[in-house]
Formats: C-alpha cells, structure tokens, sequence
C-alpha cells in the first residue's frame, strides 16, 4: 500500500514543522507515520510511505505517487477501527472527512490535488486522537502513549527488570537492552514503555505516563511525571512535568521543564527553568505564525515550545508560554522574549542574527557525536527557513 502523508494547517504546528513534515514528530511511544505503519503491519499490510511537503522540504522528504495511493493526515492519529475501514471498506475515487478536514483519501494524486474525489462523513467515535495545534503534542500526550503501548505490547512479555527498584503498578514494559536501576516506577496513573537499550540510572522517580524511546536517558535522580515522552538518544534530568521531546535533544541537568515540546538536538543549559503556569492564574498567550501574534491557547499549563537545533545557556529562564524558533542560541540573565525569532543569538538584553555558516558548523559537532551527518539537503532546508524568517528577526 502507497500511503503518502500530507498535513493542513500547517502554520500551527511551526516552528515544529519548519524542519520536517508533521507525520515526522514523535508524540506518545511512536512517531506519527510509525503509528499508522504498526497498525497497518498489525493487519498484514506492506507500506511504503513519503510525503506532501513545502517546495524547500521535497528533496530530503520526496513524493512518490502510485496509481492508486492512501492519502492520510498526518494531524489524525490512527486506531484499529480507522484502519480496517481504509484497508476494507474505502473505495478508490472517495475521502474520509471528518469535521471539515480529510482524514484519508484513496485516489490519484491529481484527484488529491484537484480534490476531486466522493466525500464520505466519517463517525466521530472513529477519530481517537485529532492535532488542531502545538500544544496538542503535550496536552493530549497521556492518550497517545496509552494506544502505543497497547499497539507496542500486544502478545508480548516485557523483559526483567532489576530488583533494586521499587515497582508500583502492574503497567511497565521494558524491552531487551534496556537498563534500570534503584528507580521508583509508579505505572497505576498510566503506562512506562522503556524502549531498546535506554537507561533509567540510579534515584529516578517516574510517574507513568512515560514513554521513553531507544537509547534514551534519565539522568541520575531525576523526576518525570505527567505524560511525558523522551526521544531517541535524548538524555532528560532535573523535573520535567507533561513535555514531548523529540530525538537527540538533552536536559541532562537540575532545572524544571514543563507543558513543553522540544524539538530535535535541542540542548537546555544547566538550571534551565521554564515556567508553565502565569501568576495571575490566566489563559496561556502563544505566538501564532498562522495570525502572526500572540494568541490564545484555553490553556492554563502551557511552557516551552523550541524548534529544531535551538539551544540556551546555563540558568536560562524562559516565561511563560514561549516559543523558540529553529537554530536559535539563547544565553544571559533574565527572561528572553516570549517569542524568539529563528536564527537569533542572545538573550533579554537584545539579539543578533545567528549566521548559517556558523549554524552549521555547530550543528555538524553536535550531530558528528551521535553518528549522524549534517547533510547538504540539511544545509538547504536551514538557509531556506533562515531566508523565511528573516522577516521575524527585523
């Protein structure tokens, strides 16, 4: 089955999305296009997947169109129902929509494009998990990680684990490679999923949901509740409450992180603290790139959104509800803005323009030490959202 990914409203997933298409983001255990991938293998069913991208993404992500093709939302989370329906019973030339937006279309890509397919009106209790903006990611986490883990340990034995932790609940899997040790694991308010060769070191306190991905960390003594994700390679310390954070990024030290999604190799300073809640009790404000200002979320727990390879320095504190963009380096005393442009060096007493030649530079160490190459299709898609921005950084 050809299934290609596409995403509308895209604007409210940026800064998130400047860097890859949106069935890229890790949410719960799986990223969004694993998710759909494990359901459709559950059901015997060979995929090959690629993506309606921006102009500028197409080269790292391409299209690859067949005769027939599965176009899916990457905003709509799949489940056993979804896909039976899509598998079975949609027909070519017809799309699955749901309050306005498609979900799934089975057609030609000039069907997709001219939108020229039957539209068929899809069951509300069909939908399980729907993305309407950022802080979704974070907000509707705990569901996410509950269907992962049911996807993830369906008929299978999770590995042993040490019998220096304390255990709490019957709701723990551990897959082989993984390494725990005088830990307390509490799984009675939602599942821990420890994935391949992660570690937990000594003095951690988890409370589920947790959804820790392969060769993930917890640094020593840390403190994770409320939903929280940790991506591959990521390495996480201090307490963090309610956060997604994608691959190769790291809080490795004390500081409080919070209602958060951090992109990938991303990098918190030591102490970095980040405030979720205003003072007064009020609605959380975000910048919206769709209205270009701050908008306002119905939240009242909302703290940190930063792309891609955005970094601060050591006690960086960082208001309420704020948004970093990608390749952003953040240092000094004080609160930075709470909207802090793409490509920005500096802090609350001013910016500079942080220069691709040197983004790049940093970016190749950084990566270098994870085994991975920054490529010339990653140098373009950095100048591109360098040259999209400009218009924040004036």
């Amino acid at each position: 089955m050809n299934i290609i990914f596409f995403e509308d409203n895209r604007n409210q997933f940026l800064p998130l999305v400047y860097t890859k298409p949106l069935a890229k983001l890790r949410v719960g255990v799986l990223a969004i296009e694993d998710k759909w991938k494990k359901h459709f293998e559950k059901n015997n069913v060979t995929t090959t997947c690629s993506y309606v991208a921006e102009d500028y993404l197409s080269k790292k992500y391409p299209l690859n169109a067949a005769e027939e093709n599965i176009f899916i939302n990457a905003r709509f989370f799949p489940n056993e129902r979804l896909v039976d329906f899509i598998i079975n019973n949609l027909i070519a030339d017809e799309a699955i929509v749901f309050d306005g937006s498609v979900v799934a279309s089975k057609c030609t890509l000039e069907q997709f494009k001219n939108e020229s397919y039957y539209i068929k009106d899809y069951n509300e209790s069909f939908i399980s998990i729907e993305l309407k903006s950022v802080t979704d990611l974070f907000s509707k986490n705990d569901i996410a990680i509950q269907h992962d883990f049911d996807l993830i340990t369906e008929g299978r034995t999770s590995a042993e684990i040490s019998d220096t932790n304390t255990l709490i609940g019957n709701n723990i899997f551990i897959e082989e490679g993984a390494v725990v040790e005088a830990s307390v694991l509490n799984s009675n308010a939602g599942p821990i999923y420890i994935g391949k060769d992660a570690e937990i070191m000594e003095g951690c306190l988890v409370r589920g949901p947790l959804a820790m991905a392969e060769n993930s960390a917890l640094k020593m003594g840390a403190k994770i509740y409320g939903a929280t994700t940790v991506g591959k390679f990521s390495k996480i310390g201090g307490e963090v409450n309610n956060c997604v954070i994608q691959d190769y990024s790291n809080k490795g030290h004390d500081g409080f992180l919070g209602n958060s999604v951090i992109g990938e190799w991303c990098n918190l300073g030591a102490d970095t603290n980040t405030s979720n809640l205003k003072n007064n009790y009020a609605e959380v404000k975000l910048w919206s790139y769709e209205m270009g200002r701050f908008a306002k979320t119905g939240l009242q727990f909302c703290g940190l959104i930063m792309g891609d390879h955005s970094k601060c320095g050591i006690n960086t504190m960082f208001n309420t509800g704020t948004v970093v963009g990608v390749s952003s380096n953040i240092f000094g005393s004080g609160f930075p803005r709470n909207f802090v442009s793409s490509f920005s060096w500096g802090g609350a007493s001013g910016v500079t323009t942080y220069k691709t030649d040197k983004v790049f530079e940093v970016a190749e160490i950084v990566m270098k030490r994870r085994g991975v190459d920054l490529t010339e299709e990653d140098k373009a898609i950095l100048t591109s959202i360098f040259e999209m921005t400009s218009q924040y950084r004036k």
